[in-house]
């Protein structure tokens, strides 16, 4: 949408599915957004960025949506303290292109950069560094905040109020509206990897090795096959990396070793049809995607290679055709790691399909009640919709929960508010700060009133 521009529209998450209609508003003008704030009706209003959650977090049926896109302004790079302020409608996109000259660098990058820094907050994402850097949200150094009276509060992790800071890093844009945030970064000499890649069999020996070593490198995550059965269940591909130093570069890239090039090669046309990707289509980018990658250390990667190979095409959930998908993201203890390979296994025996699966290692929680990383491993799958999914996923909630895990709010789009509930036990600590900024409710989404948060 166009600054300054408001209409009504349609809105889904990334996964496609469960349309709704709002009236959203797009402006640069904190003030104009303060009045929408003021003004909000019965059905609330909710910020939304670039639309990358999966499910219904950004959405507002019959109420009204901000879009946040138009407040895009990057304040100030300071460069000596390792530090940015940046408007909350800030792509991580035009950030790290903003930064990498600096040599300055995101701690925590997600599996796309086309996430706004408000969303990221709100999310508090995390990315493939977990298990060294933590999340999004550990590394704001302050955020302004437009709460439900209209005003702007700026919050730190230590100020006057850190209940209500932590509440709104994790809290999906129901404490407020984030405006603008200052966030620590980390220094780098280049904008490549130095990555290993090791493919493996199965499942468990796949798990065994990622355990190992895991925290000599700032970078790791699993790709798993979630076709093929018997012995070679779940093999994969485990990659992880550093960042390059000049010295460990070829030598046609040390002249320029910040350079950030990431062009889009294309985007996928809205014209698939359902049931594209089956068991067939599965199992042959499976094969194809598992003997692509063999065991090979050292090699050098760039930041799309490595982090973001889905960013090199635009528009790529259309790809699972007019339906849509449900990911499937959750994450439990190092104690049952019998849930992940159970969960493979029930995949596989519904005749569902996923091909772009994430297995990863989560290090410490941060102290946001509704954070979703904790320490543990998290699975993360994309399932095309169709008959028999839903009951799939109420039988993996059971096995998730049973073993003390949780899911995503992020990617989430079909959980019951029990299923939340159960899986975040300080949700009720969330409520009262939420309860105290907002005390009628007037943040309000689909996905607020699908869980009763």
């Amino acid at each position: 949408m166009k600054p300054g521009h408001d209409e009504l529209a349609r809105l889904t998450g990334w996964g496609r599915t469960a349309a709704t209609t709002a009236h959203v508003v797009a402006t640069s003008d904190i003030e104009a957004i303060a009045t929408v704030v003021r003004k909000a009706g019965d059905r609330g209003v909710i910020a939304r960025g670039l639309g990358r959650s999966y499910g219904d977090p950004s959405q507002n049926a019959g109420g009204v949506v901000v879009d946040m896109t138009a407040l895009d302004r990057i304040h100030r790079v300071d460069a000596d303290a390792a530090v940015v302020e940046v408007d909350a409608g800030v792509s991580l996109d035009t950030l790290m292109r903003t930064l990498l000259p600096f040599g300055l660098w995101l701690p925590v990058l997600p599996g796309t950069r086309q996430v706004t820094v408000g969303g990221a907050i709100g999310c508090d994402i995390h990315g493939k560094a977990h298990h060294v850097e933590g999340s999004f949200g550990d590394h704001v150094r302050s955020l302004d905040l437009l709460t439900a009276d209209g005003e702007v509060t700026t919050l730190t992790p230590e100020g006057p109020d850190p209940d209500l800071f932590w509440a709104t890093v994790g809290g999906m844009g129901l404490t407020g509206i984030v405006l603008r945030a200052t966030l620590d970064l980390n220094r780098v000499e280049t904008a490549y990897f130095l990555v290993d890649t090791d493919q493996i069999g199965g499942l468990d020996e796949l798990m065994a090795r990622q355990s190992v070593d895991d925290e000599s490198y700032v970078e790791s995550v699993s790709w798993f096959d979630a076709v093929t059965t018997g012995e070679h269940l779940g093999r994969g591909i485990l990659t992880r990396a550093n960042h390059a130093r000049v010295d460990q570069l070829p030598k046609r890239r040390r002249a320029t070793p910040l350079k950030f090039d990431a062009p889009q090669l294309l985007t996928v046309p809205n014209v698939f049809p359902p049931g594209m990707l089956n068991k067939l289509t599965a199992k042959i980018f499976s094969e194809a995607w598992y003997r692509k990658s063999p065991t090979r250390h050292g090699s050098v990667q760039n930041i799309t290679q490595f982090l973001h190979p889905l960013d090199i095409i635009g528009e790529w959930n259309r790809g699972y055709g007019p339906h849509g998908f449900l990911q499937y993201q959750f994450v439990v203890p190092f104690a049952a790691e019998h849930v992940i390979r159970r969960t493979v296994e029930l995949i596989t025996e519904a005749g569902h399909v996923s091909v772009l699966n994430v297995l990863k290692r989560f290090g410490a929680a941060n102290p946001a009640p509704l954070s979703f990383p904790m320490p543990g491993w998290t699975l993360c799958v994309d399932l095309p919709i169709r008959a028999g999914l839903h009951e799939l996923c109420e039988e993996l909630d059971r096995l998730v929960l049973d073993a003390g895990g949780r899911h995503y709010l992020a990617k989430e789009s079909r959980a019951s508010a029990e299923v939340v509930q159960r899986g975040y036990p300080r949700i009720d600590e969330w409520r009262k700060v939420r309860a105290a900024v907002d005390p009628h409710g007037v943040f309000a989404s689909d996905m607020s009133r699908r869980l009763s948060l």
